[in-house]
């Protein structure tokens, strides 16, 4: 329904337009409203919301139209005035239009232009509240879709594209929350969702400045992948630093016996890109996957709070630039042979 707010200090003009629209005031397809000048149609504005369209003579007394144009287009900016006044008033007109006034029909009015005037008005208010709801659809679909991906999707046969898998070189990181889900059971969700909120927005920023992105968060948990050059050394330092913010972070008052702590697995090599997921559902993940990400989610897994660790492969790689110990010989889930792990000191 659209909601139309006629200004206008002829009492006559009321009835006119109750007479002239009635079959569409039957059909809810309009809603009029009606002012008698300028200050009372500010009342109105305030006291109904989504008016579409203001119809507004220019002489009234108390508040004439010009000055109430100047109000609406600050208060109401969505809601665009058509200006009714008397064709020899040009002048006051042209000043109407100046001040953002969208069109103007002249008395005595003729009703076919009007409706007219009414339905292209509609049209245009419509098409700007449909624009403005996108935008905020896109900026909601930002919050869950990568943005890369949503770059990807505006290049040319993205379609084509985004179909094809390929092998690359890469790093997975895996970061957990250590002692996080005990915090989930005892405290309020406003509280975990927050703090969690918290903790994934220092470890997503650290990681983007690295070169690295997430691939996903897995409860109290992030997977993130590198991959371009130098991403082994780009996923250390992007750790080390993680560790040291997330150790910074006071204690909350509102949290008791609870010290922020994380432990990270990190491992590199060939990994599988691709979507993953059932096209039935309409649910794809633009992920990787292979034995590189199993293995960085088990070392993880194994580590304690504060460490980080590597395969001996990635220690291999980068004891030259970053100090590491060896730990032990660990026997990871689904591996066969056991493997030499390290852990990052600085």
């Amino acid at each position: 329904m659209a909601k139309i707010l006629v200004v206008d200090d002829e009492a006559d003009l009321e009835v006119l337009i109750k007479q002239k629209f009635r079959k569409k005031i039957r059909s809810n397809e309009y809603e009029f409203i009606f002012a008698k000048d300028g200050l009372e149609a500010l009342e109105k504005v305030k006291n109904n919301e989504n008016i579409d369209i203001v119809l507004s003579d220019i002489n009234m007394p108390r508040m004439d139209g010009l000055t109430l144009l100047r109000h609406l287009k600050d208060e109401v900016p969505l809601v665009r005035t058509v200006i009714v006044s008397a064709y020899g008033d040009m002048e006051n007109i042209r000043t109407a239009m100046n001040c953002g006034a969208f069109d103007f029909i002249t008395k005595p009015i003729l009703f076919d232009d009007l409706t007219i005037t009414m339905e292209k008005t509609l049209a245009y208010v419509n098409q700007i509240r449909s624009t403005l709801k996108a935008i905020k659809e896109n900026n909601i679909l930002k919050m869950y879709v990568d943005e890369s991906v949503l770059n990807f999707m505006s290049t040319q046969n993205y379609e084509e594209k985004i179909k094809a898998n390929e092998t690359i070189e890469a790093t997975v990181m895996f970061i957990d929350i250590c002692g996080f889900t005990a915090i989930s059971e005892r405290e309020s969700p406003d509280t975990v969702v927050s703090l969690l909120n918290k903790y994934f927005d220092i470890m997503v920023n650290t990681i983007v400045e690295n070169d690295g992105y997430i691939d996903k968060f897995i409860g109290d948990a992030v997977m993130a992948v590198f991959k371009d050059d130098h991403h082994l050394d780009h996923a250390v330092e992007a750790a080390l630093e993680v560790r040291n913010q997330i150790n910074n972070i006071p204690d909350s008052a509102d949290i008791n016996a609870f010290k922020s702590q994380v432990s990270i697995g990190i491992a590199s090599g060939e990994v599988i890109c691709g979507n993953i997921g059932a096209a039935s559902l309409k649910r794809l993940d633009y992920t990787v996957i292979g034995d590189v990400v199993n293995t960085a989610s088990r070392l993880q897994d194994i580590g304690k709070p504060n460490q980080i660790i590597i395969t001996e492969h990635c220690y291999l790689s980068i004891k030259e630039s970053f100090e590491c110990k060896k730990l032990f010989e660990a026997q990871l889930k689904n591996k066969k042979e056991t493997l030499n792990v390290y852990e990052v000191i600085s």
